[in-house]
């Protein structure tokens, strides 16, 4: 039986996210109430303490990242406000003018939660904010519905004050890959970035991005049915990739396309496209029509891709990359990178490197509603998925490499294990 843990009434207003921190004992929650929240786990009774509580934005906090521990205890969050913040837990003790946030709860705490930094750069709500992992020091990607993906680095450290905009890119604008011939309707095969072929070229791409953004910025004009819920019918989400054999490597999805671009970043030129996820590339060319067309076509509600998450390796020779999306799919896709083998083969004279590949290895639609938010455990080996059915679904791989569901749960029956392990507890004392 699956064992939960249940925390009532923990924010005013809906929760938009909730992260564990790196050892699984605290847990920050963030809400449409502007507050964000950090919990602490009683490992013997199995119960969440309320620690900190804090007005954070002065808009909807949508999402909250921490930190690798090996930089202190740090938390990003980002907002409707377009604005991402970066906190530090102090000692209260420790003042130094700083302005303190994070009051417990009924008890005087002996540590805060403090602003150290405000990125401004966002020409939209901030929809997503992730730390790198710890091998790339301490920097963060943020993406938001001016469908600009922006990476940024920690100059001064501990005091976090400074941060640089070190990529900021279009992701529309960059090229969606081109499937080979060899794949099938659920697999895809592209090149790395040196390889010109693509669906979209530059102009063609930039095109789309210039149409969205402008049926975004026109929503409240006069006359253009349908484009008040532009915004509310996309999707923008980040992961990182763990392993840092092939550099710094994201997942990103952005606005209505359903497509979810395999990006990498490089220290001396401009991010590109290593490879596209594309479930189903008929609907995702109907999106792209209606986005140039100014039309409200079913299809881009359909695809928008609401969470992305990349699992950590641990020693496999693929990647899996999870998915979630407004059609009510959970999808896992298979991501492999190209073998040394291919690698070298494909380093030659025409500049062209090995090839990524993906597939399709799992594809649920057992929410029968929009899926909100899909995460892995900590090795890769199970992935929860939450929906609007009011659940959270388990999934995981059984023999011969086969995704099955793993149980789910939802707040009734949360409610009733609380109840029956609070009579527990009574008839004990």
């Amino acid at each position: 039986m699956i064992q939960t843990g249940l925390i009532p009434n923990a924010h005013n207003d809906l929760v938009t996210d909730a992260s564990y921190d790196f050892y699984g004992l605290r847990l920050a929650t963030c809400s449409l109430d502007q507050r964000v929240k950090v919990w602490q786990l009683d490992e013997t009774t199995g119960s969440w303490s309320l620690e900190h509580d804090w007005k954070a934005h002065d808009a909807v906090v949508s999402k909250v990242s921490w930190a690798h521990p090996e930089f202190g205890t740090i938390l990003a969050t980002a907002s409707f406000d377009r604005t991402v913040k970066v906190w530090e837990q102090i000692s209260a003790t420790d003042v130094d003018g700083t302005q303190l946030n994070g009051t417990s709860a009924g008890t005087s705490s002996s540590t805060r939660w403090i602003e150290r930094a405000m990125l401004v750069d966002a020409k939209g709500t901030v929809r997503s904010v992730e730390f790198a992992p710890q091998h790339f020091g301490l920097k963060l990607a943020t993406i938001s519905s001016d469908n600009y993906l922006r990476i940024y680095d920690c100059l001064e450290q501990p005091s976090l004050s400074s941060w640089q905009l070190t990529e900021e890119v279009d992701v529309l604008s960059l090229p969606t890959a081109t499937p080979s011939s060899r794949s099938n309707a659920h697999t895809v095969t592209v090149a790395t970035p040196t390889q010109s072929s693509t669906t979209l070229d530059g102009n063609s791409a930039s095109l789309v991005a210039h149409a969205l953004q402008q049926q975004t910025s026109q929503s409240q004009l006069p006359g253009r049915p349908g484009l008040g819920t532009r915004e509310a019918d996309g999707g923008w989400s980040i992961s990182w990739c763990k392993d840092k054999y092939w550099g710094e490597i994201l997942a990103a999805a952005c606005g209505v396309d359903g497509i979810v671009k395999i990006i990498q970043v490089f220290p001396s030129r401009r991010p590109s496209t290593l490879l596209s996820l594309n479930p189903s590339p008929s609907n995702a060319e109907t999106t792209k029509t209606a986005a140039t067309s100014g039309g409200d076509s079913e299809a881009s509600k359909a695809f928008a891709i609401t969470s992305v998450a990349w699992a950590p390796s641990c020693g496999r020779s693929y990647h899996l990359v999870a998915t979630a999306s407004r059609d009510g799919h959970v999808r896992i896709w298979r991501v492999k990178p190209p073998t040394p083998s291919e690698d070298l083969e494909g380093d030659d004279a025409d500049g062209t490197e090995g090839k990524w590949s993906a597939s399709i290895v799992g594809d649920f639609d057992d929410h029968k509603s929009a899926v909100g938010r899909v995460e892995w455990n900590i090795t890769g080996t199970i992935l929860s998925s939450a929906g609007n059915d009011g659940r959270v679904r388990l999934w995981k791989m059984t023999a011969g490499n086969v995704w099955r569901p793993a149980g789910h749960i939802s707040v009734e029956q949360a409610e009733e294990q609380q109840g029956e392990a609070d009579a527990d507890m009574a008839v004990e004392d």
